[in-house]
Order: C-alpha cells, then structure tokens, then sequence
C-alpha cells in the first residue's frame, strides 16, 4: 500500500473552482471509475449514500483507491457530488494485459478496463523474454499522477493465452491475486524445521494417544483438521484438533503480510495458489497421518439432542492414526469391511451417528436444506478438459461438516458469552425484493408454496423439498440460492441466516483461510493460551474483516472465471452438435440453458429464439403477445452449440431444428451484441455457499 499523499493536479483547482461551494462534511471510502471517466464514491460509513464525482476531479485516480472525499449538496437536487481532496491508498499493485511493444524498446498496457485512467508504460528490468502481444502480469512501480508517471514492471509472462496450461496463471493474474511469495517469506519458510520440535511441545496436552483421523478428498494435502468421537451415558464426546498455524505464523512476520495479502488459497482444477508456503501448508502443518503436530483443539460434549453441553480449548501434540478419504470412509459407513482401516472403523460409525444427530437438530433450528452438486472439470496433463460433470456430496462430507459447523459454533460462543471482541462469520436474511422475485419464480416453475415472514428458513426449506428428485431441482436450488444475500465476515454478530446459527464463526481452516488465523490468535489471547498473543480490537478485526470478505470474493470469482474458461474449451469440440437442455434464466438479451449431459449453460440470443420477444419480468418468461409463444425457467429445450469464446469463458447457443439454427451454428465466431451484460449475469449466479463446500468449510 502506498502512504497518503495530497491528489496532484486538484490543490489550486479545489481551491480555485469551489470557493463559492459550501462544503457539508469530508468523508473517506473508495472511488469507483466509470469507463466514461466519470467516478462513484462509496462512503465507509454505511449511513452516507453514493456520491457523484465529475471527470474533471477523476484525474490520476484508479478504481478502487481510497479517498478523501469533501461532499456537498447538489445544487436544486435531492443527491451528493464531490471532489477528491487525497489519495489516501493506491488498492491496485499489479495489474495484467496484452503486452504492445513501442519502438524505444519499452512497452505499454492498454487501459481496456477503463479503470485505470490512463495507459501503463512497462519496464522489464528482470529481462523477462517477453515479445509484443504476450499476456504479461506487472508490478505497479508508480502511479498516474507522480512524478515518474503510470509506470509498472513486468512480473511475469504467461506466454501462449490460447494454450490450456496458462489458464490458471492468466486468471490468477487477471484477479490480481497474487501466486508467488515474497523473498522474505520463503527464506522464513526455509528456517522453519521440518518436524515439531521437543521444545515446542512444552505445556501441551499429549493427544498423540487419542485416535484423530483425518477424512478428506484423495487428492488434498493441506489437512487442518482431524477428529475424534466417542459416544458414553451423557452423550459424544468430539474432539476437533485444527492445525496450529498461529505457532509458526506470528504478526508481523513476511509470511503473515504475504498470508493477509491473499486472504484465503484459491482452487482451480488441478491446481492450486495456497496462502501458506507449502512448507507449512503440506509439510509441518499439515496433520499428516503417524507423525506428531501441533494442534488446537476443540472438545465438546455434546447431549442425545445434538445439544451443546459444554466445550474447552486447549493446545496439544496429536498424531492422526489414519488418512481416510471420503469415498472410503463412506464404505466403512455403508458397512465395508476396510482392513486397514479396522482400528477407526468404529469411530467412523460414532462419527457418522453425531453428525445425522446434529444435522436433523440444525434443521429443526431452521437451516436451510440447500444442495448444488459441485462442478467437477476433469482435466489432462496438458491443462485441456476431458470431462465437466456435477459431483454429487457423498455423507461422509456432511459427516465432517457437521463436526467442523459443531465446532466453529463453540468458539463463537465462547467469544459471545466471555465479551471478547471477535470476528465472526455472518449471513444476512434475504431482502423483500429477493424473496419477491424468488416467489415469481416457483410460482413460475408451479410451485404453490410462498415464501416470506416468519420461520423463512423452514419455508424455503419446504419450496426446496417440493422439487426434490424432479428434473427442475437443479434449477430451483440455484434460483433460491441466488435470493441469498452475500456470506461475510464481521464484528457485529448477526447470525448465520442459512446454518440457522445464532453464533458462527470460522477456526477449522487456518491453513487456507486468514480468517480463521484471526480467530485462533484471538481465542489464544483470551484464553492466555501460549505465549505473545494479543487481543485485537474490534477496530481492527472489523477493517481486517471488509479486506478479508473482499479476498474472498476475488478468489470466488476467480474460480468461477476458470470454470467458465474451461467449460468453453470443452464445448469447442461440440460446435454444431445437438443437446438437450433446460432453460435456466431468462433475461433481456436471452435466454441461459443448462445442458442435461454436462454440467455446462450457455446463452441463446433474444434473435435467435423468435423475432418480437419480449421479457415478461413479472412471470419471468421471454414472451410474443401476439402469438402466445413463450419461453420460461425450467422448459425443456433443444440446442446446437453455436460458438465459444476462451477468452471469456463463454458459450452461445442456437434453438435445435431449423434451417437458421444450423446456418449459424456454422458461425464460430458469434457472441452475444451485450456481452458485458451476459459476463454481469453470469457472475452474478452464485453468490455465497451455505452449504457443500468446495473444500471443507469453505465460504460457508
């Protein structure tokens, strides 16, 4: 971040132009640039309305920096206008592009976005081979405004952006999240052993006796968590042991900056650009089965009734007795006799009966009951897709997600009941706006139930399990997880609205998610756990929590975006094939169908399903008043697939049938006339996960 300084070029003009102006307050946030040069102001605080700021006092600022702001009334209007009075934050330090070679030798990057105000000239004094028109990722050495001018230096070239081993990078670029590591934080990471130290395991709890296994996916390496559960006259007794990264991670530290930077470790298929040096997230903090690691641990008692009875936390020394996958484990559950897993069998079993406990008290309590199978993208070694498929939750993940829901819900309590200033992880109800719209849709899809009012949960639970084993369920979970406001981290506990908890934070995933670092560091401090933590205060956790919510969304997006460019290289072999689908949404510009036989959608254009359709917004259908033709969500349609775009991560669609559907499914190249619209609308699909992460805990 760049230090504060006084906005170039504005000190004469502010004085100048706006003496006459009365000035009503000066306010801080973030500026947003629009392509016409124009900017929006977002105030921090959450009571001051946008302002309008005019081209003239946009110069040398970028979206998102944050800004001093002097507001005032508009004249003979009801809104706000402003004029910058200082940068206070540049929130942009790398950017990425085609690269376009000047002839000085030099280069430059094209402000395509429009949010960046100017060009970017490029040095290259790392001597990257870099050649005109490669996808280049660059450092921001200085900003539009200094005196060096716009100028950045290139990281990074991502070479070929047609080949498919690229995709991961050139997304990781275009997000701005950063993959490699500091120097300083890798030669850290050089220092610190390869096993726990004798010395680190003074004042711990010895559980290396305890039976801790591990259930996770095949093909995981970072385990944070292992588990332990017993059942007795009282009830179950789980223990839940979290990786202890707070040990190894201090404040202050070039891995903890890096770690911060990042926010969370972002996955692509495939791969993945972990928060943590991998010397930590797959070595020594990871609990790999038969050797001892540091832990803080969670344990819980827990009644017949899935109640919480009492909870303590403490560090320890642990050593996992077992690495069991999901579908393994979903064996011995089902009654599969696992040799090697003969010793934990039984826990298995214990496990698998606390958690169908937990789960029907949770939906008792009113959780939602919402099921997207996950995209599962099977790729080759060269990065190219072989198959796109949904991968459908087996029990054994909900098993582990109940114990890991059990034990965030502990430390949340603990930190409500004891005062402490905490950061937790909330989820707002649906606004009325929403949930109207979601009403137009079931009825639209002939649902009878409505949804609104009291006991909300239970009644969308209920408008779920209508469609359920129906060829439209698909369609109505994912319209009702788009009514859902955004997941987020925060000091003001509001509840978790889609887990149906009052208290609810993050701690069982500190090796991918900063967040849940805070909590550990904070329960600690409360605790007088170890040694040299310190309570944050509610200042900084809630600051920490408006960066870390935004982190996560980049990386949320990010996979979206990589999902979306390999769906499209995947369909580039179908182009001019027939498929079977079913309408999903219908907007303006078209209409978005989901196809039977992968888990892929794409649009078909408003000029390709009939001339003189209109979008009927308030039964959500595209119609012709004068022929009665019309097209609504969960219809039955045929395709041809018409044209995909890399770049993009887009794919059209032609209506099946017809001699125009085949005459433009021979136009490869065709894309939709509104394509900001069509990205706008895709991204905005999925907006927060209550449930079936993509990896444990995640977003939830």
């Amino acid at each position: 971040m760049r230090k504060s300084h006084d906005h170039k070029g504005f000190k004469n003009r502010k004085d100048k132009g706006r003496s006459s102006k009365k000035v009503s307050k000066t306010l801080q946030g973030v500026i947003k640039r629009h392509p016409d040069g124009f900017g929006f102001f977002v105030p921090d605080d959450l009571n001051e309305p946008d302002v309008y700021i005019s081209r003239k006092s946009m110069d040398f600022v970028m979206s998102n920096d944050r800004v001093e702001v002097d507001v005032y009334p508009e004249p003979g209007g009801q809104r706000f206008r402003g004029t910058i009075k200082k940068i206070l934050t540049r929130n942009t330090t790398q950017a990425t592009g085609h690269y376009l070679e000047l002839n000085n030798g030099g280069g430059v990057l094209i402000d395509k976005s429009f949010a960046w105000g100017s060009d970017m000239l490029v040095e290259n004094t790392n001597q990257h081979s870099v050649k005109d028109g490669d996808w280049v990722s660059v450092r921001i050495i200085s900003y539009p405004g200094d005196s060096d001018g716009f100028v950045g230096d290139i990281l990074s070239v991502i070479e070929d952006i047609e080949n498919p081993i690229n995709d991961s990078l050139r997304v990781l670029a275009a997000a701005s999240i950063p993959y490699e590591f500091s120097v300083a934080a890798m030669k850290e990471a050089e220092a610190i052993p390869d096993e726990v130290r004798d010395r680190d395991k003074k004042d711990r709890e010895d559980l290396t006796g305890l039976k801790l296994i591990t259930i996770d996916g095949q093909t995981a390496k970072d385990f944070d968590d292992a588990i332990f559960v017993e059942q007795s006259k009282e009830g179950f007794r789980l223990v839940v042991a979290i990786a202890d990264v707070s040990h190894y991670v201090k404040p202050g530290m070039a891995i903890d900056i890096d770690a911060y930077e990042k926010g969370t470790s972002t996955y692509f298929p495939n791969f993945v650009s972990p928060m943590l040096p991998e010397k930590l997230s797959n070595g020594l903090c990871s609990l790999r089965p038969n050797v001892d690691r540091l832990a803080l641990v969670a344990d819980m008692l827990i009644d017949f009734q899935g109640e919480l009875l009492k909870s303590e936390f403490y560090e320890a020394v642990i050593r996992s007795h077992a690495r069991v996958t999901y579908g393994q484990a979903q064996e011995i559950i089902d009654g599969e006799d696992l040799k090697e897993f003969c010793h934990v069998a039984s826990q298995i079993k214990v496990a698998a009966n606390l958690a169908k406990l937990l789960m029907a008290r949770r939906f008792k309590n009113g959780a939602l009951s919402l099921e997207i199978p996950e995209t599962e993208v099977e790729l080759d070694e060269t990065g190219q897709p072989v198959d796109v498929m949904q991968s459908e939750r087996l029990f054994s993940h909900k098993l582990i997600e109940e114990m890991m829901l059990m034990a965030n819900v502990a430390v949340a309590l603990h930190f409500t009941k004891n005062e402490v200033p905490a950061l937790f992880r909330v989820h707002d109800s649906p606004n009325e706006e929403a949930l109207e719209n979601l009403n137009v849709f079931l009825a639209t899809l002939g649902s009878q139930k409505k949804v609104s009012g009291g006991g909300l949960q239970k009644k969308l639970t209920r408008a779920l399990q209508e469609f359920q084993g129906h060829a439209k369920e698909h369609i109505i979970n994912v319209l009702v997880l788009r009514s859902m406001a955004q997941a987020k981290y925060d000091v003001e506990n509001i509840g978790h609205f889609g887990l149906g908890f009052s208290d609810y934070s993050h701690f069982t995933s500190p090796i991918r998610r900063y967040p849940d670092l805070i909590v550990h560091r904070q329960l600690k401090a409360s605790l007088g756990l170890g040694s040299g933590y310190q309570l944050s205060s509610s200042g900084e956790l809630a600051s920490a929590g408006t960066v870390l919510s935004a982190c996560e969304q980049r990386s949320v997006k990010a996979e979206r975006q990589i999902l979306a460019i390999k769906k499209a290289r995947f369909m580039q072999k179908f182009i001019g094939q027939e498929f079977e689908g079913i309408i999903s949404s219908v907007t303006k510009f078209g209409a978005f169908v989901i196809l039977r036989q992968f888990d892929i959608d794409g649009l078909i254009r408003l000029d390709d399903l009939g001339v003189g359709l209109e979008l009927d917004e308030e039964q959500m259908r595209l119609v012709i008043p004068r022929t009665g033709l019309k097209y609504c969500i969960g219809d039955p349609m045929k395709i041809i697939v018409a044209a995909t775009n890399v770049d993009d991560g887009r794919i059209d669609f032609v209506l099946a049938g017809g001699e125009e559907a085949n005459h433009v499914a021979k136009k490869t190249n065709k894309s939709p006339k509104k394509r900001g619209e069509v990205k706008n609308h895709r991204r905005g699909v999925r907006k927060t996960r209550l449930s079936g992460p993509r990896r444990k805990g995640k977003a939830r």
